[in-house]
């Protein structure tokens, strides 16, 4: 709620994939002497848990689920600007008949996620969020035994090969991009296409951008909703008009955009080189920018050229081809042949300045578990 995504996101991700995530980890809540073998789990104690405003209610799930399987007790501090889904959700505990104290949530400025970082009584921390706050979490952790992860901003590259199905490539491309407003920290908002098929991909590209619906989000109707907040379209415009400036080549479908409200037309610039600010720095809108490469090691070497690496993707009809690219491409997670998908069963975090730990899995509760011998 109050994030400005599309109804029909929330209705077909966001709720789908939160209840799936509660439902995994229930299934290890009373098999924990079971999931580490010759190990005994034991609960690190208060989990301090921040979420960011683009997924309100499935970063919560990523965090509480695997905390309360845990063991733990949990203190969650919802972004500024989204709040009301996870007040929502004390509800739920409530009717649930949760013990008082097992989750709070507490809302409020940014301040309070640090008090809650440094405070004495909190073993551990997860914050999912841009890379700055998280290297100011990191600092605030350091020198304690808090356990911590960190789940941060991307630059993701989606590359296109030659022998890739265009259409379907067409299709990835739009969903890692424009999903969610672009407000997605593994959003592939840098497109790297062979330079062979440029000319057919952009073309194609452009067409389906032309069939993009922009408007109100509880329309079910509308592919991208509104911007979160005043502070983030301002941001996107000014990388926008910064790419202009470095001579990138814009487009952007006519549309119409609501009288009220913060929204930003899908936009698409070619003729895109690695120095440019809007190939470097994380937009986090519906702004993608496309490059291209001639070899596989040159995309390789433009795909790893950023200080993230939190997500990739790879279109291409040879399997051999996405297995040597997943070895080389530093990324958390590769997508094949497909974008943006997401299932509780599976790690998911990054490298270098998309942070460190991961979330989902077996290897989310073993974040919130302490391991003795038996």
């Amino acid at each position: 709620m109050d994030g400005g995504k599309p109804i029909k996101e929330s209705r077909d991700v966001d709720v789908p994939l939160a209840a799936a995530h509660f439902w995994y980890y229930a299934g290890w809540a009373d098999k924990l002497d079971y999931a580490f073998p010759g190990r005994v789990a034991r609960p690190l104690g208060v989990a301090a848990q921040i979420i960011p405003w683009n997924f309100p209610l499935l970063m919560l799930a990523w965090k509480i689920a695997p905390a309360l399987a845990g063991g733990n007790t949990v203190v969650l501090k919802p972004a500024t600007t989204t709040p009301l889904s996870a007040l929502l959700f004390a509800d739920v505990c409530r009717q649930a008949d949760l013990p008082a104290g097992v989750v709070n949530i507490v809302p409020g400025p940014g301040s309070i996620g640090m008090h809650l970082v440094t405070h004495p009584g909190v073993d551990k921390v997860a914050f999912t969020g841009s890379t700055e706050i998280g290297k100011k979490i990191a600092r605030g952790v350091a020198g304690t035994d808090k356990g911590l992860t960190l789940e941060l901003g991307g630059k993701a590259a989606n590359i296109v090969f030659d022998d890739a199905p265009l259409d379907q490539a067409v299709e990835g491309i739009v969903n890692g991009i424009y999903f969610n407003q672009g407000e997605v920290c593994c959003a592939g908002s840098r497109l790297l296409v062979q330079e062979s098929i440029q000319d057919a991909l952009i073309e194609k590209l452009k067409d389906r951008l032309s069939t993009i619906r922009v408007g109100d989000p509880l329309d079910k109707n509308t592919d991208v909703g509104a911007i979160n907040s005043k502070q983030q379209l301002e941001k996107i415009t000014e990388l926008v008009a910064a790419g202009t400036a470095e001579g990138a080549e814009i487009y952007q479908p006519a549309c119409d955009l609501p009288d009220r409200g913060y929204f930003f037309r899908p936009t698409l610039f070619t003729g895109v080189a690695q120095s440019h600010r809007i190939a470097r720095e994380e937009i986090f809108g519906p702004v993608l920018s496309v490059l291209t490469f001639r070899t596989p090691e040159e995309a390789i070497e433009k795909a790893n050229n950023t200080p993230y690496g939190l997500s990739a993707g790879v279109w291409t009809d040879k399997g051999s081809r996405i297995l040597s690219m997943v070895r080389r491409l530093k990324a958390g997670v590769v997508w094949a042949n497909t974008f943006n998908r997401f299932d509780p069963t599976s790690p998911f975090g990054g490298y270098k300045e998309s942070g460190f730990g991961r979330e989902g899995g077996m290897h989310g509760l073993h974040a919130y578990v302490r391991l003795e011998d038996r």
